[in-house]
């Protein structure tokens, strides 16, 4: 059970570019404890021109009536140093994730950044010398973290069940983020011409399906196998969206010292159609999970093979006052208790390091070598 709250923790938003503002601030909404006072935005590389549904403007807009926050900062800076903070929520484009958290950092503000860390490992080492040199937190945010199959994915593996795991697998996909299939409103509400300005179809901001989807793997197999990758080869296209600037698909696979592991991310994709993973194949059996598909959620398959019957294991529910980001960060900062692994910001420097050498791969058309070498920081 979470440890009673013996203040009130101040929390700030910065950026709304990312949609995933609203499910976090739900969260937030209902902890004891809990004051979401102010916002601001980021500036865009370019101005975007819709308000449609899980936009910038739409998400602020939410954020005033929705949540009730009582100011929205057109500067961020100037947010951080009229309002005493205890944390920032960070859900800006992705390339800004560094910028933000040294501002917030240097105001001794603790920072919880949607996932992925950052646009690459060169600002999430930014990110990550900043908070130790200030002495506040970094936490990173992964839905996944939420799901109790993934969880229970890994007490299996650590109790051997499958023997040693050879490989891991995992896809991740919609139709876009700004799709108007997804979202469900009417068809001309976001046009290919209002998506093209939005960051997550633009170059140089940190958008495309790779960060956004094909992320999801280096986090969990990293804590799964718990092994740092040697090499990685990537591959990206824009196969489906003419409108932008970045890939809607991209395959990524690694090396680890023990295992292999793929990872699959996209922007055109209806339905899966199989299982999306995590799918961990080990010596002795294969784990299957089903990444976002309710009721799915709450088991695992185990299969051994051979005509023995698919076991289904049930997953555990969340541990009471910390089921959710919310609840789990507010525990953290009262009592100092460990975060769960997937949110330390030392496990997601690992993980962008692959990314990393995926990205370099697909420009380079070579495997590349993980870099590991951040941990010489001091």
């Amino acid at each position: 059970m979470s440890a009673s709250v013996s203040k009130t923790y101040r929390i700030g938003i910065i950026g709304f570019g990312h949609m995933h503002v609203n499910d976090i601030l739900e969260d937030f909404k209902g902890v004891a404890g809990v004051e979401i006072v102010a916002g601001a935005d980021t500036v865009p590389d370019v101005s975007e021109t819709s308000a449609g549904m899980w936009t910038r403007a739409w998400n602020i807009k939410y954020a005033r009536d929705h949540f009730n926050v009582p100011n929205i900062y057109e500067d961020y800076n100037r947010m951080l140093d009229e309002e005493k903070l205890d944390l920032v929520v960070v859900n800006s484009e992705n390339a800004k994730h560094a910028e933000v958290a040294e501002a917030a950092a240097a105001h001794g503000v603790n920072i919880l950044v949607e996932k992925p860390m950052a646009e690459s490992l060169f600002s999430a080492l930014r990110m990550y010398r900043a908070v130790k040199l200030a002495g506040v937190k970094l936490i990173v945010n992964w839905p996944s973290t939420w799901l109790p199959t993934i969880r229970k994915m890994k007490e299996l593996v650590d109790a051997g069940t499958i023997g040693d795991v050879y490989q891991f697998k995992m896809r991740a996909g919609h139709t876009g983020p700004l799709s108007t299939v997804r979202i469900g409103i009417d068809e001309e509400a976001i046009t290919d011409a209002d998506r093209s300005r939005s960051w997550w179809h633009r170059a140089g901001t940190g958008g495309g399906a790779l960060l956004d989807y094909c992320s999801y793997g280096p986090c969990l197999s990293r804590w799964y196998l718990g092994q740092q990758a040697t090499e990685a080869f990537g591959m990206a296209a824009n196969l489906g969206s003419p409108y932008a600037q970045v890939e809607d698909n991209a395959i990524i696979g690694v090396r680890y010292p023990a295992a292999l592991a793929l990872y699959e991310g996209s922007w055109t994709e209806h339905d899966p159609g199989v299982p999306t993973g995590p799918i961990l194949y080990g010596s002795e059996g294969t784990l299957v999970a089903h990444f976002k598909s309710s009721p799915m959620w709450t088991w695992v398959e185990l299969h051994r093979g051979h005509g023995a019957k698919v076991e289904r294991i049930e997953a555990d529910p969340l541990p009471e006052g910390r089921s959710n980001i919310a609840e789990e960060v507010i525990h953290h900062l009262s009592t100092g208790e460990p975060l769960h692994p997937t949110l330390e910001p030392e496990l997601n420097l690992d993980a962008m390091a692959i990314l990393d050498a995926a990205i370099r791969s697909i420009r380079s058309g070579k495997v590349e070598p993980v870099n590991n070498s951040h941990w010489c920081i001091g």
